[in-house]
Formats: C-alpha cells, sequence, structure tokens
C-alpha cells in the first residue's frame, strides 16, 4: 500500500490544511461550527449510503476530507486564546494603563543581557478573571534568584502589545511570540513585584522540581559547568545556560539540532532500554510488562525534559512503534508517522508551526524513505565500512531533505555536515545511555563518580570535536537567499527526482521536468519582481543614521563613517540584502538632501540648517537638532515628518506634537520602525 493510499494520510493532509487555513485567515467562530456541522452532517449521509450499496463512494472520501479540514480549522479556533473571551487581548485598557497582574510561571526562557525572562499564565487581572499567556521580563539583578515553575506573582505594570520588525525583512519575533498564543509582553523589577507563598502544583511544576533537583545534585557532585550545562541541553532539551559561543560551534558545524531533544535521542533511549529488558520473555505477559516498562519510561523521560515539543512527539511516536511491536504486527512507519503527527496536532495545534517540529518530521521522512536507496549504492564488507557508511547515508539523506527549509529559516548551510555526523554519533550514543544513567540516578540524590566523569569527558571531547570542525569558517556557505516560492518547488524538485530514481518510468520522468521548469519559473519569476522594485529605506538602526536606496538587485547604502566601515558585519544590512537577492554596490556619507523618484527629501543634522526655499515633500530629522518645529513647518510645509533613532524621546515628543497641530504625519522610527518610500 503506498504511503497516500493509507486513508489516515489524505485526512491528515486535509487536517493540517485546516490548521493552516485557521491560523492565517482567522475564520468567524460561529460561521466555522456551522460549517462544521454541515460537512459532519454530509459525511454521515455519504457514510450510509455508501454502507448500504457496497461500494466505495467518490462522495464518501470527498466529504471525509472535507470534514477533515473542518475539524483542523476548528481543533486550531479551539486551541488559540485569541478566541477566548476571557482573554487579555479583548480587553480595551490592557496596554492602556498600570493594571495588577496575578501570574503563574509556567517556564523559564534564556535569559538576554537585562532580563531574566518567563512565560507566565494570567489569573487575574485588577481582580477581574482573566487568561492567557505573557512574556515576562524581571530586570537582571533586581532579584537575587530565579521563580521557579509554578510560583504565584503579582505584579503591577504596563503590559506592551508585540511589536512588528523594527527593520525589514528581519526575524519577526512578534509573529513567534503569537504562534506560541503570547500576545503582550510586561517588563518588571523587585519593586513591581509580589511573591505568593503559594505554588500552582500542576505536571509541570513536578516536571521542573524533578529536572532542578537533578541538575542541583550533579552540581553537588562538581560536575564542570560548562560540560554540565552540555548534558542538560542534550538529555533534557534545556539549552538555556548553554553559552553563545558554544551554540555558535553547534550550528556552524551542522549539529545544533543534537542540543534540541529529537527522535535521534529518544530513539537510543528505546534501544537501550529494549536491550536491558532482553531477559524478559517474549509470552503475551512478558510482551505487556516491557511494553508497560517502555512506555513508563518514555514518558517519564518527557517529563525530565520539561514536556518540551521535541521531546513529545518523538515520545508519542516511539510510543506507537512500541505498542505496534508488542502487538506483534509489522509496524509500517509511515503509518506510525502520521498517527503521532495526527494526535500531537489535535491536542497541541501550535507545534506545527514550531521548526523544530517540521524540521524533524521531514528528516524523519527523508530518512525512512530516501536512506535506503543511498545505502543500496555501495555494500561495503568490512562490518566497520558498514557502519559508517550507515551514519553517511542517513545524514545525507536527512541533509538532503532539511535543506530547502533550513535554507529557508537561517540562510546558511554548513559544508562539513558529514565529517560532524562521522565524529559525533558513535560517541553521542554512549553519551545518551551514560546521561540518561547518571540523570536517573541523580533523582535519587546519587551520582557516582565512576559514571559522572566518563560523561563530562565525553562532554568535553565532544565540544572539543565540534570547536575543531566549526573552526573551519570557510566550509559554511552563508546568505544564501531563499524564498518561500523557491523553497516549495525545491521540494517539488527533491521529491520528483527521488521518485524518478527509485523506479524510472515516463510518467515520473514528466514529472521530474515539469517540477524542473516549476523551479527555473519561481526563480525567474522572484528575479523579475526584484529586478523591478525601487525602494527608499530609513532604518532603525542602534542609534545612528542608516539609509538604503535599491534599484532592483543594486543596494547603496548612506551613512556615516563609523556605519560605513562596518557594513560588512552589519546583520541589518545582510538580512535585508538576502532577502531581496541583492548586493551592496555603494557606499556614500549621507547628505541633507536625497530625491528618490517624485520625492525631495531633505535630511537634517545636528546643525539644524535648512534652506527657506528647499519646499520637502519628506523632513528627516537625525541627531537632536536644536529647530524651531513650529517656524520650520510653516516655512518648508512638508507632507511627512520623520525622526530616527539618533534622536532624544523628549525632542520627538515635542516634534509629534507640532506635527499634530498642523496636521502633518509623524512618524517616530524608534516606535513604528522603519521608514520606507517605494
Amino acid at each position: 500500500m503506498k504511503v497516500l493510499q493509507f486513508p489516515l494520510a489524505r485526512i491528515t493532509i486535509g487536517f493540517v490544511l485546516g490548521l493552516l487555513l485557521a491560523f492565517y485567515l482567522k475564520p468567524e467562530l460561529t460561521t466555522i461550527f456551522g460549517l462544521l456541522l454541515i460537512s459532519l452532517l454530509f459525511l454521515g449521509i455519504s457514510y450510509f449510503a455508501q454502507k448500504n450499496t457496497f461500494s466505495t463512494s467518490f462522495y464518501f472520501g470527498l466529504a471525509t476530507y472535507i470534514a477533515s479540514v473542518f475539524v483542523g480549522i476548528t481543533t486550531q479556533i479551539v486551541h488559540t486564546d485569541y478566541y477566548q473571551k476571557a482573554n487579555y487581548i479583548h480587553e480595551r485598557s490592557f496596554f492602556e494603563k498600570p493594571h495588577l497582574l496575578s501570574l503563574v510561571i509556567r517556564e523559564k526562557l534564556k535569559s538576554t543581557n537585562f532580563n531574566d525572562r518567563y512565560i507566565a499564565l494570567i489569573n487575574h487581572i485588577d481582580n477581574k478573571k482573566c487568561s492567557g499567556r505573557i512574556l515576562l521580563n524581571v530586570r537582571k539583578n533586581s532579584l537575587k534568584y530565579e521563580f521557579e515553575t509554578g510560583a504565584s506573582l503579582q505584579v503591577r505594570g504596563v503590559p506592551y502589545e508585540n511589536k512588528p520588525p523594527n527593520n525589514p525583512n528581519q526575524f519577526d519575533y512578534s509573529a513567534y511570540l503569537e504562534k506560541k498564543q503570547i500576545y503582550a509582553q510586561l517588563y518588571a523589577d523587585k519593586k513591581s513585584i509580589t511573591i505568593s507563598p503559594d505554588y500552582k502544583k500542576d505536571i509541570w511544576y513536578y516536571s521542573s522540581k524533578l529536572r532542578t533537583s537533578i541538575i542541583h545534585n550533579l552540581q553537588k557532585s562538581n560536575f564542570n559547568k560548562t560540560e554540565l550545562n552540555v548534558a542538560i541541553a542534550l538529555i533534557m532539551g534545556q539549552k538555556q545556560d548553554v553559552s553563545p559561543e558554544i551554540i555558535q560551534d553547534y550550528q556552524y558545524a551542522g549539529a545544533v539540532h543534537i542540543l534540541s531533544v529529537s527522535g535521534l535521542h529518544v530513539g537510543f533511549i528505546l534501544l537501550f532500554i529494549s536491550f536491558l529488558l532482553k531477559p524478559i520473555p517474549n509470552s503475551p505477559k512478558g510482551s505487556f510488562i516491557k511494553l508497560t516498562i517502555i512506555l513508563a519510561s518514555l514518558f517519564s523521560f518527557a517529563l525530565i525534559a520539561g514536556l518540551a515539543p521535541s521531546v513529545v512527539r518523538s515520545v508519542t511516536m516511539f510510543s506507537f512503534v512500541a505498542i505496534g511491536q508488542h502487538l506483534r504486527r509489522s509496524v509500517n512507519i509511515y503509518h506510525t508517522i502520521l498517527v503521532s503527527v495526527f494526535l500531537i496536532l489535535l491536542f497541541q495545534p501550535s507545534f506545527l508551526f514550531d521548526v523544530g517540529f517540521q524540521l524533524s518530521y521531514i528528516a524523519l521522512f527523508f530518512i525512512i524513505w530516501f536512506q535506503p536507496l543511498l545505502a543500496s549504492i555501495w555494500s561495503p564488507k568490512i562490518k566497520t565500512f558498514e557502519y559508517m557508511w550507515g551514519i553517511l547515508t542517513v545524514s545525507f539523506a536527512a541533509q538532503i531533505g532539511t535543506l530547502p527549509l533550513s535554507i529557508y529559516y537561517f540562510h546558511q548551510f554548513p559544508g562539513l555536515f558529514f565529517i560532524t555526523n562521522l565524529a559525533i554519533i558513535p560517541l553521542l550514543s554512549v553519551l545518551m545511555i551514560l546521561g540518561v544513567l547518571v540523570m536517573v540516578l541523580a533523582a535519587f540524590n546519587f551520582v557516582p563518580l565512576f559514571l559522572s566523569k566518563p560523561l563530562e569527558w565525553g562532554i568535553y571531547l565532544l565540544n572539543k570535536i565540534i570547536n575543531v570542525i566549526a573552526s573551519f569558517e570557510q566550509f559554511i556557505i552563508r546568505d544564501i537567499p531563499l524564498n518561500i516560492y523557491l523553497m516549495v518547488s525545491s521540494y517539488l524538485l527533491i521529491l520528483a527526482a527521488i521518485t524518478w530514481f527509485k523506479k524510472p518510468s515516463y510518467g515520473k520522468l514528466m514529472i521530474l521536468l515539469i517540477s524542473i521548469m516549476t523551479i527555473q519559473f519561481s526563480y525567474i519569476k522572484t528575479q523579475w519582481v526584484n529586478k523591478n522594485q525601487k525602494e527608499w529605506i530609513l532604518f532603525n538602526f542602534k542609534k545612528n543614521t542608516m539609509v538604503v536606496t535599491r534599484d532592483g538587485k543594486n543596494v547603496v547604502l548612506y551613512a556615516h563613517d563609523n556605519v560605513l566601515k562596518t557594513a560588512k558585519s552589519n546583520s541589518v544590512l545582510n538580512s535585508y540584502l538576502v532577502a531581496n537577492f541583492s548586493t551592496l554596490k555603494g557606499k556614500e556619507e549621507i547628505k541633507n538632501t536625497a530625491f528618490f523618484k517624485d520625492n525631495k527629501i531633505l535630511i537634517l543634522d545636528s546643525l539644524g540648517n535648512y534652506p527657506k526655499d528647499i519646499k520637502p515633500d519628506i523632513i528627516i530629522i537625525t541627531q537632536s537638532p536644536k529647530i524651531n518645529m513650529d517656524r520650520m513647518l510653516h516655512l518648508l510645509k512638508p507632507k511627512v515628518v520623520v525622526a530616527d533613532v539618533s534622536n532624544f524621546k523628549i525632542l520627538q515628543k515635542h516634534w509629534k506634537a507640532s506635527c499634530e497641530k498642523q496636521k502633518i504625519p509623524f512618524h517616530a522610527v524608534a516606535e513604528k520602525g522603519f521608514f520606507k518610500l517605494n
């Protein structure tokens, strides 16, 4: 049976399509529930009609897919806080004045240079019952300790709604938070926080307490801090305390995925537990005992790892594999993947938008589907070569499968990924087994030196190997432009090519040729659109003035000398260039006048000098000039006034008030983000 002929495959595709439609279109609640009832009624009628005729009905198949789409839409709506009437997003005054918020800490995030960050659940706002998630930022060093999961707080402050990116083509943190159903942030310090002695003792609380106890016991055993942080990431998936330098090394070496617990890690655990349970006989009773122990072990591991999305999906999938083995049925791995995807998204549809979720399942699919074809190219006779060839083929299959998506998200490719996998997978398998043993024993306040020290040394060796591979930066291909059209057409080409290589035929060759034409069309369209675009942008850039003009592929940067000198390492500029398939063709010192299409632009610097007869369409104010705004507006009569981030905030307030008097639009880059003309 082909994968797509399995009914659940098409149902899952329809379900996922429904999740996407609900997320991006945000349909009306009553309309969707009405359509869901109609689709279920249609499904019921077509089912009984098919049952009476004893034949497969086209209408029953169609009704099933339509119903699965509406079930997906409904599931997304039901699990989205935005649709809940009690959610704080529906409170009009929530972002306008200070409030007293009753919160419960759900998760500790990686700290920034200035704040410790937490995901918190809102219970009350000014004694009014409310719900929703909020990102709590607590100023560093204002408290001498970090909050635990389950801690109850009362925090007074003004919440801030998530803002769009400050600059074009930057990472959209607002959209990222929205996918996690976090619609606001709150900044606080010691003075504004009251800590309650009560804790919300749920599964998250006990999971966090267990994890904290393990870490505390490992610290007492004099486990080196650097290696301990990596061990916690490898075994528990908690990489908040891993240093940025180590994370960068893992990224450059193409091994950052091992710092997030995934199917690779859970697979090692399942194999190890199965090995330990071999003495138990394969009788019905013994098989049931094995299954119970395996499932209990996997879900205990998920609890220790904090029920992270990557852990939940991996544990769910391997649980189905274990159940299939217990039932003595040949487990079709494609069906197992589909069941795990469907069940995970049914209870947590937000996982669909998690990058790790997407990459993990795509990698897994290509390993199962494409790796056997690669492995058949060569059959080594020597066991060592056979083992190394197996690692290489698995690595290439996963890398080819995730390549378009990883380039789309990260715009870089680690050229030495195959060397990394050859070097670390044998070591990683030992570290995972050893690490799980040490963590389990640490939970009982017992950390034997003969186990903890080899784990520490092994992680030290792992970090050294990764560091050496990452040092060959010339093999890291950076700033690769790829948009969604090229990404989708790349997958069409990869799928068509592999399908044809597996079993060549005329029809598959035609599909392959069409996919080649599709990617060519996507590339030509992208180039044509970019070639015909012209824009002038004032960036939001670190208290400096930075302007670019783009004519097709060619970009010219206008800024002061300190910005021009560091243009190559300017991440804001590089993100813009990569996203627009452009190159930096020139760098010039910024002048006091500029022209773009029919717009005459006056740029005022700290001197504040301007000609009285220039009559500009747009005035750009930089470096806090001492000017009489009312007089200037009366003389020059601009259409728009823009203040960049190099100006003092107090001056911007006065300028805004002057503009409002004369009904001239005022754009503060620090508040509204970049200013663009096109």
